[in-house]
């Protein structure tokens, strides 16, 4: 990751006047250990809302950052408002990229993030930093999207002071993306593309995203915003694999799989998976729409006001790598 300029430091240094208490909701997914981590390290105390505070791996996890352990669902909107009892802000991070169980989009986006507003409003917590997604406007063809805009709305009419983050792909360590192709590249000859592959992304490190996150909640500046978090290149899904084969050190043949038979194929995945495995399925009709559309933004308002590192997705790759 590239060091920052003495000048960019020296502002970011204003972010480490910290002692917030914040509750963050998605605390225990992959950006949601990321946010915590920069928590910590800003010196702001964590409350992570969670289903079973008692499991183990949630206490190791959260042991890890210092951070508390609340009960609680975003689905239930009273543990909601014991939960905020005491925190000046909420970062809401919950999100799912595919349905199973009564986590639809509907429920994870538009009324979870309904719930957590209210229960921030009922508290008297005055500050929210809300996570949603790079393509998310009002015309969206995919419900993802149009559930994500649903749930923008309910932050931009909440009368809190709020902030919203819309990343373009997220990836770091233990991302789902760029780690499932990675190790598919190790046993297969082929990767698969899906339709023409020409759809533009520009991912964006989950370091850069946390600390985007984390000193929003001291910047008066970011209050009433929406800023897009993505990296500096724009790249087609087909470039995105070539990095993560460029990174592994791996050769592989790319085949293009028509849109038509990988509907058929989500579709088929999108019954099985929930019903006899009872998980989200792997790949969805709505991520087929989305891989079609540019994934795209301007990353310099965020990147200025927050002072965030910049590195290109190869660069990333590589430090992740590095660190094994």
């Amino acid at each position: 990751m590239r060091r920052a300029k003495p000048a960019v430091a020296a502002r970011a240094e204003k972010f480490h006047d910290a002692g917030m208490k914040v509750l963050v909701t998605g605390g225990t997914g992959f950006v949601g250990r990321a946010v915590l981590a920069a928590l910590a390290e800003a010196g702001h105390g964590a409350r992570v809302l969670v289903r079973r505070p008692d499991s183990a791996r949630v206490r190791e996890l959260l042991g890890r950052f210092g951070a508390e352990p609340v009960t609680g669902d975003v689905l239930a909107p009273e543990s909601l408002r014991a939960a905020v009892s005491g925190c000046e802000a909420v970062i809401h991070l919950v999100g799912i990229i595919s349905e199973v169980g009564r986590n639809t989009f509907a429920n994870a986006h538009t009324a979870a993030t309904r719930n957590v507003v209210a229960a921030a409003r009922a508290g008297g917590v005055g500050r929210l930093v809300h996570m949603s997604a790079l393509g998310t406007r009002p015309d969206a063809v995919s419900r993802y999207h149009q559930t994500k805009w649903a749930a923008e709305e309910a932050v931009r009419g909440s009368g809190l002071a709020w902030t919203i983050f819309r990343p373009s792909l997220i990836y770091g360590a233990e991302d789902q993306f760029t780690n499932r192709f990675a190790r598919l590249a190790r046993w297969s000859p082929v990767l698969p593309v899906l339709g023409p592959g020409r759809g533009r992304l520009q991912p964006v490190s989950v370091e850069a995203v946390a600390l985007a996150f984390v000193r929003a909640l001291r910047e008066p500046a970011a209050v009433g915003r929406t800023f897009d978090l993505c990296g500096p290149e724009r790249l087609t899904f087909e470039e995105v694999l070539d990095a993560i084969l460029a990174a592994t050190g791996r050769r592989r043949w790319k085949v293009h799989v028509p849109l038509g038979l990988a509907r058929v194929a989500a579709r088929v995945l999108e019954v099985v998976f929930p019903r006899l495995l009872g998980r989200a399925a792997p790949l969805n009709r709505d991520q087929l729409v989305m891989l079609q559309e540019d994934n795209v933004g301007d990353p310099a308002p965020a990147n200025e006001l927050f002072c965030l590192p910049v590195e290109t997705f190869r660069e990333g790759l590589a430090r992740y790598l590095k660190r094994g």
